[in-house]
C-alpha cells in the first residue's frame, strides 16, 4: 500500500451556485405508520453496539427508510479513535469504497447508453485496443469481451493489481489511460461470461471508457449528470493527493472537512479525505472502482431515485427501463447473480440478509459501507460502519453484522406483501 500524502479538501465558492437543487431532509415516520414493528426494529441498536464493544468497528451510521419515510437515522460509537476520539454523527461523510461502482460508474455508463454513445454489446477492445482476449490451453482465443461483461464481473479480468507495482511503472499518480491499457494486457482467468470473478479492474476500465466517450472523467460526469441534479451536496470525489489547487468540481466544501470519517492509520495518522483503496489512490483518487464519498442522507435520496424508476424530486437521472435492466439479474449471465453494477444474489449479497424477498439489490464497500434496496417492500437499509479505522481487520464480522441488521429490519415489516 502506497504511503499517503497530506492534502487539503477544497471547494470553489462558485460551485455553490452551480447546484440546481438541494436535497431536502426526508420525512420521518414512526415505524407503525409505515407498517413496521418499533419493538422489533429496536433490536438493531444492541446488535450494532455489541459490534462496537467487541472492537469490530469504532462506530456506525444506520439509516432505514420505508415508503419514502425515515424510521431510523442514528449514529453509534465513534467516527475516529486515533489520534483522538470523535463521536459519530448521522450526517458524517464516509469513504464508500466499492459502492462507487453502482452509484457513480455503472449509473454513468447507463446514462451514456441512453445518450446513444455506448451499447452493452460494445467490445471492450473498441475503447482499449490492448485488451487481450482469454487464451485457452489449446491455443484458441475466446470471443471478445463486451461492456456488459465488465458490469457483471465476468470479463475474465483479474480481481485486483498491486498499486505499488502500478506506480513503479507509471509514477506516483498514474494515468488512467496507461493503467487501463496495462490492465487490458493482463492474462484473463476465463472466457467472457464463463465465470464470475469480482474485479475492481473491470470498473477502472469503465472509468476510462466514460472519460473517452464523454470527454469527462467519472468524477465530473457523475457530478454533472447524477449528484448535482439530485442536490447531493455531500456526495462526490474529493480532490486528491498531489493537487496544489482546490478542485472546483468537488461538491465537498472545506466546511465539510470535519464531517469526513477517517479510515486506516499510516505512520500514526489516519487517511482523511483521501480514498482508502490503493489503486484508486494511485489513480489520483478518481476511479471507477472506488473514490466516492457520501453520507447516509444523500445515499437515501439516490436509493429513492432508483426505487422511483430513475426520478426524484422532479429530476430524472435515467429511465425506468434502465433501472430495471441494472437491478435485475442480467439475462445473458444468470449464474453470476449480478445486475449491471448492482449485486442481486451473488455470494457478495449477504448485506441483503435472509428475509427480504427476491427483487432487491445492493452493494457493499471494503471500508465497511453497505446499502440494500428492496423494491417489493419499499425499504432501504444503509449501514455505514467504519471497519478500517484504525486498522484494516474484522472483515468477516462486518459481513455478519450487515446480515443481522438486514434481518432485523426485514422482520420488523408487518404488512402483507
Amino acid at each position: 500500500m502506497s504511503r499517503p500524502r497530506s492534502f487539503l479538501v477544497g471547494f470553489s465558492l462558485t460551485c455553490i451556485f452551480a447546484i440546481h437543487a438541494v436535497a431536502q431532509p426526508l420525512p420521518k415516520a414512526h415505524p407503525a405508520e409505515v407498517g413496521m414493528s418499533a419493538e422489533q426494529l429496536a433490536r438493531v441498536r444492541p446488535v450494532i453496539q455489541e459490534a462496537i464493544e467487541d472492537g469490530y468497528i469504532p462506530g456506525a451510521v444506520l439509516l432505514v427508510v420505508r415508503h419514502g419515510r425515515v424510521v431510523i437515522r442514528e449514529a453509534f460509537g465513534y467516527a475516529q479513535i486515533v489520534p483522538t476520539k470523535k463521536k459519530m454523527t448521522p450526517d458524517m461523510i464516509f469513504d464508500l469504497a466499492s459502492i462507487t461502482k453502482p452509484m457513480a460508474t455503472a449509473t454513468s455508463i447507463m446514462i451514456l447508453i441512453e445518450q446513444g454513445k455506448l451499447r452493452l454489446q460494445d467490445r471492450i477492445s473498441q475503447f482499449v485496443p490492448d485488451f487481450r482476449t482469454f487464451q485457452a490451453t489449446n491455443g484458441g482465443s475466446a470471443p471478445a469481451a463486451r461492456l456488459y461483461h465488465l458490469l457483471t464481473h465476468t470479463s475474465g479480468l483479474p480481481p485486483y493489481y498491486n498499486a505499488d507495482s502500478l506506480q513503479k511503472r507509471y509514477g506516483y499518480t498514474c494515468s488512467i489511460d496507461s493503467s487501463v491499457a496495462f490492465m487490458g494486457r493482463l492474462d484473463k482467468s476465463n472466457a467472457p461470461g464463463d465465470e464470475f470473478h469480482y474485479s475492481c479492474l473491470g470498473f477502472i476500465t469503465q472509468a476510462k471508457i466514460i472519460k473517452q466517450v464523454s470527454g469527462m472523467d467519472v468524477h465530473r460526469f457523475s457530478r454533472k449528470h447524477i449528484f448535482e441534479p439530485l442536490g447531493l451536496r455531500h456526495t462526490g470525489y474529493i480532490p486528491q493527493i498531489g493537487k496544489t489547487e482546490p478542485d472546483p468540481a468537488s461538491p465537498l466544501m472545506q466546511s465539510y472537512a470535519d464531517l469526513i470519517v477517517p479510515t486506516e492509520v499510516f505512520d500514526g495518522k489516519p487517511l482523511k479525505g483521501t480514498v482508502h483503496d490503493p489503486l484508486a489512490r494511485a489513480l489520483g483518487g478518481i476511479s471507477g472502482n472506488a473514490g466516492l464519498f457520501s453520507n447516509a442522507d444523500d445515499m437515501a435520496v439516490f436509493a429513492l431515485m432508483m426505487l422511483n424508476g430513475g426520478e426524484y424530486g422532479g429530476k430524472r437521472i435515467f429511465s425506468p427501463l434502465s433501472v430495471k435492466k441494472m437491478t435485475g439479474i442480467y439475462a445473458a449471465i444468470p449464474e453470476a447473480g449480478r445486475g449491471l453494477g448492482w449485486d442481486v444474489s451473488s455470494a457478495y449479497s449477504s448485506n441483503g440478509g435472509d428475509l427480504f424477498p427476491e427483487g432487491g439489490y445492493g452493494h457493499t464497500g471494503y471500508t465497511g459501507t453497505s446499502i440494500w434496496i428492496s423494491p417489493p417492500t419499499e425499504t432501504i437499509v444503509i449501514l455505514l460502519a467504519n471497519r478500517v479505522h484504525p486498522e484494516d481487520k474484522w472483515g468477516t464480522e462486518v459481513v455478519r453484522l450487515r446480515s443481522r441488521v438486514a434481518n432485523i429490519v426485514a422482520s420488523s415489516i408487518l404488512e402483507e406483501l
